[in-house]
């Protein structure tokens, strides 16, 4: 191939929030596919905040990337080349692909779609990462159960809102906290979420309260920080607190902040505890029929805001997760 394969590469890691100059975008040849290898055009980018963990040099469930390595991610594309027979030019397949236009990877870690079923985007949201990371952090680590209360924060973004829906689905009562009244009457309106409490103009503490009068049995948590210390406050006897993300922490510059309300856990005899999504990959079928039988039933919406802009356009798309500028799955269009 003459066209050339253009990749963002990691040049500094980020001190606060992310930046143009933390990124490079530099061009090499397309690469041709050995044995057992399939070439991928990369169409869409799953932006999600676990990105910005993965920029920075810590101890984590995936060691960092490297300095002057391409930008992880994950992605969905078309496979233009193959040299092995399980997959044919032509395919769509998911897989973590990252930040350039085309990947080379092993055909054992390019995972087919169907675009019949839905649109690709989808793939990366309620049919992707944020639906398996609901399903199983709300009904597995969080036990969720018919008559539950669940409260679930960053309700409004892409796991959030497939979090209280599953609730729903499950009989049990769902609560939303989600920044802003536009968002606030989506979950309730659209999603069917039973209450949403607007962080940034509600008194959090009196809202949850009122709509949390018997206490909180799973709160699902993507924000930590303040709101967590709040929800702590109201948990119910036995309480589960599913930590799924830190979206108020990743960019500070000093300590993470942990929780100092800990002690309701000792008085309400909760458990605290934190999962992450690639622990469940061997039952990921089990979910994505579940969910995509739910959507077909009218039960689950989904929504993806598709941004455009390709590689040039990473960084300040990257960057509206952090302000809350979101609503659904947020996807960067590449090809």
């Amino acid at each position: 191939m003459t066209e050339q394969n253009r990749q963002l590469k990691l040049v500094a890691r980020p001190d606060g929030p992310v930046k143009d100059s933390d990124f490079e975008l530099t061009t090499a040849p397309v690469p041709t596919p050995g044995d057992g290898q399939v070439l991928v055009r990369v169409q869409y980018l799953s932006l999600d905040p676990a990105m910005r963990g993965w920029m920075a040099d810590r101890a984590s469930y995936l060691p960092p990337v490297a300095l002057g390595d391409v930008m992880r991610a994950i992605g969905i594309g078309r496979v233009v080349a193959s040299s092995d027979p399980k997959i044919a030019v032509g395919e769509n397949v998911r897989g973590l692909f990252g930040a350039q236009d085309y990947a080379l990877v092993p055909a054992s870690e390019a995972h087919r779609v169907d675009p019949a079923l839905a649109p690709l985007p989808r793939f990366l949201g309620a049919l992707g990462g944020s639906g398996m990371t609901a399903y199983f952090g709300l009904l597995d680590v969080g036990a969720a159960k018919e008559g539950d209360t669940v409260v679930v924060s960053g309700a409004a973004g892409s796991v959030g809102t497939i979090v209280g829906q599953i609730a729903k689905v499950k009989g049990c009562r769902a609560v939303g906290i989600a920044g802003g009244p536009e968002k606030c009457r989506y979950l309730t309106e659209e999603l069917g979420f039973d209450a949403a409490i607007d962080y940034k103009h509600d008194d959090v503490r009196a809202a949850l309260k009122a709509h949390c009068p018997k206490g909180i049995d799973v709160y699902f948590d993507n924000v930590g920080g303040e709101l967590l210390d709040l929800v702590l406050g109201r948990i119910a006897r036995n309480a589960r607190v599913v930590i799924c993300g830190a979206i108020s922490q990743y960019d500070n510059r000093d300590d993470v902040r942990g929780p100092a309300n800990y002690l309701a856990l000792l008085v309400q005899r909760a458990r605290m505890e934190g999962f992450i999504v690639f622990d469940y990959a061997a039952r990921y079928r089990e979910a994505t029929l579940a969910i995509a039988g739910w959507m077909a039933e009218g039960r689950v919406k989904a929504h993806e805001e598709v941004a455009e802009g390709g590689l040039q356009a990473f960084v300040p798309t990257f960057r509206r997760l952090f302000r809350g500028e979101n609503t659904g799955k947020l996807v960067l269009k590449i090809d």
